[in-house]
């Protein structure tokens, strides 16, 4: 597959391929880093239609497993309070692979997933 930008059903194809697999998220926010390992168990797709504001996504990614939150600079490692981490999404979120990670643009912030 050709490197770079890809459409949700490309990601999609391709990040299924990694369930049952040990993946690191790494979330660049503001000022904020955070990574979060996680054993990749399934992945869905959720749609929020009754949100009030903005700060509730309108789709998001949910990918299900168990993990454990990394919070830097303390690196203190915390389990993920619930059996999923969610990815916010936009209509203008951006899907790239380049061979061996995953970057997801949107405008709350960058993530990267790559495999552990």
């Amino acid at each position: 597959m050709e490197h770079g930008f890809l459409s949700i059903e490309e990601f999609n194809t391709l990040i299924q391929q990694w369930n049952g697999r040990t993946i690191k998220i790494t979330k660049h926010e503001i000022n904020d880093i955070d990574q979060t390992v996680i054993h990749l168990q399934s992945i869905s797709y959720d749609q929020n239609t009754r949100r009030i504001d903005d700060y509730v996504p309108k789709h998001s990614l949910l990918l299900h497993g168990d993990g454990q939150i990394e919070a830097l600079p303390t690196m203190s490692d915390e389990p993920l309070p619930s059996s999923n981490y969610e990815i916010p999404l936009e209509d203008n979120s951006l899907f790239e692979f380049n061979g061996q990670k995953f970057f997801i643009t949107t405008d709350r912030g960058v993530y990267k997933i790559e495999l552990v």
